[in-house]
């Protein structure tokens, strides 16, 4: 590969309290065989061990501030101000690159990438907190290319964002409490296309975060439904209807016969469907 076109990738992190995991994604940014990269970390003030983690790896890293912000999208906004890369991902704290190859792979794809694209994709690969491997997510842009405007389908951690994107864009809507990443791309994808990049899962997702808690899907659904009216979606779509429907039923469920059993009965629709556990292994 010619380094003289490998683009500039910035990796930029929000962390709060996230002393537990952080070392391991430094660490998994540091280890990459790429060199064209630079590592920014917005913490949020943490109150445990963090700040001294981010103080002790400061070689490794960027630029990184510590001081209270407005949220994860304040914190990637003001990442965002600091970032020097021809292409942008976003990470929380639990999340790392899967191997030190990471992004070499992902920049040869990004190069090939037309110059109108602006998302470029790859799958994710999920593990539990602690650290068992579950499975990949993320499908090919014409599978996802109608379902996106419906409802969050793509891996957020996987996604590269081209600066142009920001630049004509804007950046996160810091309104949002858990829907900004899906806005922020439906601003785009409602009218233009995103690239998969196959063959490559570049980042892994520790299941157990803001997204991904239970007591917080009902929030995503509303965010990802106001997101859509901002974009001219008036009314919802059956597939939105349906997912909500499915979260409440989920709800009711745990309600009546308690959170392990709801688990067993979830994982066995899915094993019905042919598709791998997710409740009792999270």
């Amino acid at each position: 590969m010619s380094h003289t076109l490998a683009p500039k990738i910035s990796i930029i992190i929000a962390v709060y309290n996230g002393s537990k995991t952080i070392q391991q994604c430094i660490d998994s940014v540091w280890q990459q065989s790429y060199q064209n990269r630079e590592l920014i970390i917005i913490d949020g003030g943490s109150k445990d061990a963090t700040v001294e983690m981010l103080k002790a790896n400061h070689e490794k890293i960027s630029y990184w501030i510590s001081e209270p912000d407005r949220g994860i999208y304040n914190a990637w906004n003001k990442g965002l101000a600091k970032a020097n890369g021809e292409w942008i991902c976003f990470l929380g704290a639990d999340d790392f690159f899967c191997d030190n190859d990471a992004l070499e792979r992902m920049s040869v794809a990004l190069q090939n990438v037309h110059s109108d694209v602006r998302l470029a994709y790859s799958r994710i690969m999920l593990f539990t907190v602690d650290g068992k491997q579950l499975f990949p997510v993320g499908e090919p842009w014409g599978k996802m290319k109608t379902l996106f405007k419906q409802g969050m389908c793509l891996p957020h951690q996987g996604v590269m964002h081209r600066r142009s994107l920001f630049e004509q864009n804007g950046d996160f809507d810091e309104s949002f409490r858990i829907g900004g990443d899906y806005e922020l791309m439906l601003r785009e994808l409602k009218s233009a296309e995103a690239e998969f990049i196959p063959d490559i899962i570049a980042v892994a997702m520790r299941q157990g975060g803001l997204s991904s808690n239970p007591s917080s899907t009902i929030e995503a659904m509303r965010d990802i439904r106001r997101a859509q009216k901002m974009h001219g979606q008036n009314w919802p779509t059956l597939f939105w209807l349906a997912a909500m429907v499915r979260v409440y039923m989920r709800m009711l469920l745990w309600k009546f016969f308690g959170e392990k059993i709801t688990r067993k009965l979830l994982d066995m629709g899915r094993r019905i469907k042919g598709v791998p556990p997710y409740w009792t292994e999270t």
